[in-house]
């Protein structure tokens, strides 16, 4: 499996191969629910930092302006590993921010418009995607509800 943690290393067993995880006594149902909670409240976190800073009044019509897309985007760029994950983040983090810091850069010379850079990480997103997505493995298990009764 590799390193890491037993608590991490049980619980991509169980998104693997949960038959596995549960021959040897993992309980599959609740780590599954235990990732389903961690990785929600994450998100949740992650929505947060996303919305708060950038909005002075709270409204529902402010929205995350496509970034999920590019959250899945992430995740399949970063192979549903962690650090893979982190530079694929950086990388399209690095294209969100061109769209803030144009105008007072070098790039400004060039008068594009700041909806091209807006649109550069969804561009770059589907560029890479259209390279990498053959090579993507996702989790074996990964959508399919476990039935202990179908070893």
């Amino acid at each position: 499996m590799g390193t890491g943690p037993p608590a991490g290393r049980r619980l991509r067993a169980c998104g693997e191969h949960p038959q596995a995880a549960d021959s040897v006594g993992i309980n599959v149902y609740k780590m599954r629910y235990a990732g389903v909670l961690i990785s929600g409240l994450l998100g949740g976190i992650g929505g947060m930092a996303y919305i708060i800073p950038s909005v002075q009044t709270w409204s529902f019509e402010v929205g995350v302006a496509g970034t999920g897309f590019l959250a899945l985007a992430v995740m399949i760029f970063g192979q549903w590993k962690p650090v893979h994950i982190f530079g694929a983040a950086m990388f399209f983090a690095v294209f969100k921010s061109l769209a803030n810091i144009a105008d007072a850069t070098f790039l400004a010379q060039l008068g594009w418009s700041s909806n091209i850079y807006n649109m550069m990480p969804f561009i770059a997103s589907m560029v890479i995607l259209a390279f990498t997505s053959k090579n993507s493995m996702a989790p074996k298990a990964e959508g399919i509800p476990y039935d202990k009764g179908s070893r």
